[in-house]
């Protein structure tokens, strides 16, 4: 199950690139929400699923919703349509769950300090930016993959995941997963709605975005959020943010097949680099014998 979560999960890029050809990416993402949220709704009255009873845990999920969903997203997707490739972009917020783990050996989880970075820590972290400066490099020159404007998009949206992330696991506390995608995705709607209705570029409704569309809300949102819970749940959590850091390579693969984008021997050095280091950062530490 975890194997398959990645794989889902690194579709998301792959769906961006199909997708944005035929809408601006606020709109698409607006529309998603606004589906993804019908769909919970109508899963949570049948279902006769409980919703949090506390006011601040409406505001917590908002919150994580805001960030997650709509900063996560529309900085991926703005990324990808100013001319960066899935599987850069991919790598790019594959660093994410590095920022994740030294904030918490750093800060400690409960935000009061009592976290500590060990050098291995160290040492992933340097390996994970050199291999993502390695790729980096390469692009630069090569169109429009890897500009100011997109890199500050997708650095944007590491930054917005990473933070949602840190904050939910502070905040939030246990909610069934129907109901709590439900606030998320009505607090992202409520936020990259006003900004959508500014985009210029008119929606194409044809089947490639139909299409897109339709594994967006169903693949994606209803169905990758509900298997992360359920791996959670199962206790699987620690195998899912190991195989996190095969996402890069997962959709650079998948990019390189259905869209040509190259792989080259530098970006594969680059990748493995980066993989190699998000392994250390998130390794938990061994137990003194």
């Amino acid at each position: 199950m975890p194997a398959v979560f990645v794989l889902i999960w690194s579709t998301g890029f792959i769906v961006a690139k199909y997708g944005l050809p035929y809408a601006p990416p606020l709109s698409f993402l607006a529309i998603r929400y606004a589906l993804s949220l019908l769909c919970f709704v109508a899963w949570i009255v049948l279902a006769r699923v409980a919703w949090p009873n506390s006011r601040i845990q409406w505001l917590h999920l908002a919150v994580t919703g805001i960030l997650i969903h709509a900063g996560y997203l529309s900085g991926v997707w703005s990324a990808i349509k100013g001319g960066m490739g899935s599987g850069l972009s991919a790598l790019v917020v594959g660093l994410q769950p590095v920022l994740t783990a030294v904030w918490v050996s750093q800060i400690g989880e409960s935000g009061a300090g009592k976290g500590r970075v060990s050098a291995r820590q160290w040492l992933g972290l340097v390996l994970g930016l050199a291999g993502l400066l390695l790729v980096v490099s390469r692009k630069f020159g090569a169109g429009n993959e890897a500009t100011a404007y997109t890199l500050a998009w997708a650095v944007f949206a590491l930054l917005s995941i990473t933070a949602g992330t840190l904050y939910q696991k502070r905040f939030v506390r246990p909610a069934d997963v129907r109901s709590a995608n439900a606030i998320q995705l009505g607090a992202a709607l409520l936020v990259t709605l006003p900004f959508a209705l500014l985009e210029t570029e008119t929606v194409q409704w044809t089947g490639g975005f139909v299409g897109a569309l339709a594994w967006s809300v169903l693949g994606l949102t209803l169905g990758g959020s509900s298997l992360l819970y359920m791996l959670i749940q199962r206790g699987a959590a620690t195998a899912v943010t190991s195989l996190l850091y095969l996402v890069p390579p997962t959709t650079a693969l998948m990019a390189w097949l259905l869209f040509g984008e190259t792989i080259t021997v530098v970006t594969v050095l680059g990748t493995a680099l980066t993989a190699l280091g998000v392994s250390l950062v998130v390794q938990p530490a061994k137990a003194p014998v």
